[in-house]
């Protein structure tokens, strides 16, 4: 794996969503903008937990951060993959880009 791939992979102002309790993807999003101050964060999610991800943005920016952040980017989409039974799917996806006003 090169050094460009490795920091894309665990860039830490990135928040995967998944199955861990809600709050712990909302005190990621915060900790990412108030102690290791940056400007900017994405939210990640795939399938069903694109409306999670939804939510995560706005209890950040608006319950936590006081409408410190913004929304600046949304992109949606869908990926195509290999599932373990080896059939080929279509996941969707959503990346929420917050950043600071």
């Amino acid at each position: 794996m090169t050094t460009e791939a490795s920091d894309k992979k665990y860039n830490s102002n990135v928040v995967f969503i998944g199955e861990k309790p809600f709050m712990n993807y909302v005190t990621g999003v915060v900790m990412n903008f108030t102690t290791q101050n940056s400007n900017e964060v994405a939210i990640k999610a795939r399938g069903k937990f694109i409306s999670r991800a939804v939510d995560v943005a706005e209890v950040s920016s608006k319950r936590f951060l006081d409408n410190t952040v913004e929304v600046v980017d949304v992109k949606i989409g869908s990926d195509d993959f290999t599932n373990k039974e080896g059939r080929q799917v279509r996941v969707s996806f959503i990346e929420i880009t917050l950043k600071k006003k």
